[in-house]
């Protein structure tokens, strides 16, 4: 891994999987294209700093009939010293066309979710002989809150319950760290670049 002072221009794309962002990386030795899962949570322009650069490879893929081949940079970290907004020009320099790094990796199919038995379908239905709920009540509804904290738990697992901080972990899956940085900014929170983590806006 090396290390390099450089500038960093970041575009976002509104593709079919949501907003996603590629980057292009400008430093001494060269210029390469950047698509790591943790640039999802940038928002476009321009970042200065020094760049651990974990590995460098070349990468193809097809988009609109024609074949892309391009010089990609894997980055192992980045310590930013200043933003600034795109200019026009650098933001036509990053293609719209780019092809969605979701779309590009090769995913296995989903396994097909195991049929549910009678025996199961049958705990979804009140059996009188078997259902010991008084009769005129009726079955405890979930409030909605606990719903929502329900599926926020499931969404950041070991993150849950968030702090006023939160780190995203960039190994997750990609779709699933989408999601992550969606809901964070429904619940108010905001990314801080400098210090790459979200921070829950105050009041």
């Amino acid at each position: 891994m090396i290390t390099l002072p450089g500038q960093l221009a970041i575009k976002t794309i509104h593709g079919r999987n949501g907003d996603f962002n590629v980057g292009r990386l400008a430093t001494s030795i060269g210029e390469f294209v950047v698509k790591n899962p943790e640039l999802d949570q940038y928002a476009e322009g321009k970042y200065e700093g020094d760049f651990a650069i974990a590995e460098i490879r070349p990468s193809s893929y097809a988009a609109n009939g024609r074949m892309v081949i391009e010089i990609r940079a894997l980055l192992g970290g980045m310590t930013l010293s200043n933003i600034d907004a795109l200019s026009r020009d650098e933001a036509r320099r990053l293609s719209p066309q780019e092809v969605d790094p979701i779309d590009e990796e090769t995913q296995a199919p989903a396994p097909a979710p195991p049929k549910a038995t009678t025996k199961a379908k049958s705990r979804n239905r009140r059996d009188p002989l078997v259902d010991t709920t008084p009769f005129g009540s009726e079955p405890a509804v979930t409030p909605p809150d606990a719903s929502a904290d329900a599926d926020d738990m499931a969404l950041f697992g070991a993150l849950w319950p968030l702090g006023e901080v939160v780190k995203l972990d960039a190994t997750v899956e990609r779709r699933i760290l989408r999601q992550q940085r969606d809901r964070l900014g429904v619940l108010g929170y905001e990314f801080a670049p400098m210090s790459q983590d979200w921070h829950l806006a105050q009041a």
